[in-house]
């Protein structure tokens, strides 16, 4: 009974990752907390299915389709759908309709469905037609750069585009960092070091408040399913 997952680098300026899934027996997961939206595409039954998910603030237990098997495309921070204000998929997530086995509606069009090796090419596409767009300033700020607007622009552009602060985002983005150090071994004293935690307790307070899981459980595997790939299969 387990989750596996594989995922991947991308290229893409758009593209975070792209991940594929595979559930054999497993009904339930612990949600971790996650600053991308995304597109999803399972089968399951001999039927397909397609949605839009958003970032998640906090984790949680949530279903799974059980047999199904996931596509997945995690969107660059900086991103948007033109029709789908991020901040409305916080914490949720829309499953689109008239999904067949070979397309998909977005956006009043339809559109082939990707597999795990031309996601990219459905992004360039989406990008081309104006439904996925970016914000160029979220973009600079960050790659480090410091636009010539002040910080309450910059924190509502923030707001607007990904639904989250600018707090929110790093805190989010250092625990799922933290959980992936500490599966593969890394002793919880050099992950509050190396993240610049304050001690083990504010380490141990992220991890349940975005992971769902201790240190302990994230070193030993514990714990049940997670969404999160934490066997390190992470791959450019």
């Amino acid at each position: 009974m387990e989750l596996r997952f594989e995922t991947r680098r991308s290229d893409s300026p758009w593209v975070d990752t792209v991940w594929t899934c595979t559930n054999e027996q497993v009904t339930a997961m612990t949600s971790v907390a996650g600053v991308r939206w995304g597109l999803v595409f399972w089968e399951q039954d001999g039927r397909t299915y397609a949605g839009i998910t958003g970032p998640e603030t906090r984790t949680g237990t949530v279903p799974v389709p059980e047999g199904a098997t996931f596509t997945g495309i995690d969107f660059a921070v900086g991103t948007s759908l033109r029709a789908v204000p991020t901040a409305a998929l916080v914490n949720g997530g829309i499953e689109l309709p008239d999904t067949t086995h070979r397309t998909f509606r977005l956006d009043g069009e339809r559109w082939e469905k990707p597999g795990p090796d031309d996601a990219e090419s459905l992004v360039e596409r989406l990008v081309r037609t104006g439904i996925v767009v970016r914000d160029p300033l979220v973009t600079d700020v960050l790659r480090g750069h410091r636009p010539a607007v002040s910080g309450r622009t910059i924190e509502r552009r923030f707001r607007t585009v990904t639904g989250l602060t600018r707090g929110g985002v790093r805190q989010i983005e250092r625990a799922r960092k933290a959980a992936e150090l500490l599966a593969i071994g890394e002793p919880a004293a050099d992950v509050v070091t190396k993240l610049d935690y304050f001690d083990e307790s504010h380490l141990a307070r992220a991890l349940r408040s975005y992971v769902g899981r201790t240190a302990g459980q994230l070193r030993e595997g514990a714990g049940g399913a997670i969404a999160l790939d934490l066997d390190q299969r992470l791959t450019s």
